[in-house]
């Protein structure tokens, strides 16, 4: 499976929307390791939102359009409609 997530951490206020082929579980688990980049900030990320899909290229289209759409309302919608 291939899956589009949404990860939400209350100490930046912030969300991660990202793309895996592993378990959502497990991509979490990266996400809380000790890392560089944008999710090493903090540790309290929780995973807030998911979409599953067969095809590899349509999770990523619809991480893209996610990702496109720089508005934390709209995300908030998507969440609240899960």
């Amino acid at each position: 499976m291939n899956y589009v997530y949404i990860l939400y951490s209350v100490k930046l206020s912030k969300y991660y929307i990202g793309f895996t082929t592993i378990s959502i579980g497990e991509r979490l688990k990266k996400h809380l390791s000790n890392h560089s980049g944008y999710t090493s900030r903090t540790k309290d990320w929780e995973i807030v939102y998911t979409e599953e899909f067969l095809l590899r290229e349509e999770a990523l289209k619809r991480e893209k359009e996610i990702k496109n759409w720089k508005s934390k309302i709209k995300i908030e919608d998507l969440i609240r409609t899960k």
